[in-house]
């Protein structure tokens, strides 16, 4: 196939030897699967620039981030040339740094091989027959599946927190189904959950749009409360990797208006439904 022009360099470098065939394109990147030589067969992500991505909202995950240096950081805070030059790097950067981070915090997500000229090559995730791994979204587990796959996930979004990471967009389709069970893919928006303000309603979206999923085989799971149960835990400084979760929550009704927070994951519910709706729509009519 014609190479496309970011995989160029990697190749003129070596770093790669060939591009064996497109995996992906979203709003955010392109993925290739491609050869590294010997036989090792990767994934390659080459990121969008600004003008051509179609992510909303991009302050909003971006605060708390900081930028390696002073100046930079000022600059970003300016909206100057150079600010948004650093902001776009930021950008690009947040997914390799939060692989690293979270492969390290035992997070099962593709291993990281390096970050070259705007180009992320990592593991190429395989299903149980060795081909490219489906999405969650387009397998239907049983009920049994559906009960072991949120109860794996919830952990991950625990571990992720543990390691000051929110996923904020994962849903199913952000996850691919290994020989092993779960890998969380597509982490270029993570938010820093100590530095920005919108970190508890992106921790229940992303709870909300994996309980959504299983509850269409495990219609029980709707009935359960982890985001409040994780950010109690991790606001009370007891969250732990390994901690041990109920999807049990008791509200403060001196404090809570509970009326109003469980219309506000109502709310979140039907959020995540129609992001749903509009992500199908996206696929039929690429089609």
């Amino acid at each position: 196939m014609k190479i496309p022009r970011g995989l160029e360099p990697l190749i003129e470098d070596g770093i790669i030897e060939s591009v064996i065939r497109p995996l992906k394109s979203g709003k955010e990147a392109s993925v290739y699967v491609v050869d590294c030589g010997g036989g090792v067969i990767r994934c390659a992500k080459v990121y969008k620039e600004a003008e051509k991505r179609g992510f909303h909202k991009l302050a909003e995950y971006q605060e708390g981030r900081r930028a390696r240096g002073s100046r930079d950081q000022r600059a970003m805070g300016k909206r100057s040339k150079h600010g948004r030059k650093q902001q776009e790097e930021a950008w690009k950067n947040a997914e390799v740094d939060a692989l690293y981070r979270l492969e390290a915090a035992g997070v099962r997500v593709p291993k990281p091989h390096g970050y070259f000229d705007g180009v992320l090559v990592m593991e190429l995730v395989r299903d149980a027959d060795g081909g490219p791994a489906m999405r969650l979204n387009d397998v239907t587990p049983t009920a049994d599946e559906a009960r072991a796959w949120h109860a794996f996930l919830m952990n991950q979004i625990v571990r992720m927190l543990c390691a000051g990471l929110i996923h904020g967009d994962l849903s199913e389709f952000n996850v691919l189904l290994g020989p092993d069970g779960p890998v969380i893919i597509d982490l270029p928006q993570a938010v820093d959950a100590s530095g920005n303000n919108n970190a508890f309603r992106m921790l229940a979206r992303d709870v909300e749009n994996i309980t959504a999923y299983c509850a269409r085989q495990a219609p029980e799971l709707r009935n359960t409360f982890y985001a409040h149960e994780i950010w109690k835990l991790y606001q009370s400084t007891e969250l732990r990797p390994d901690s041990v979760l109920t999807g049990e929550h008791v509200f403060d009704d001196s404090a809570v208006d509970v009326d109003e927070v469980l219309a506000q994951i109502e709310e979140a519910r039907f959020e995540a439904e129609a992001r749903q709706r509009g992500r199908e729509q996206a696929e039929a009519d690429a089609d």
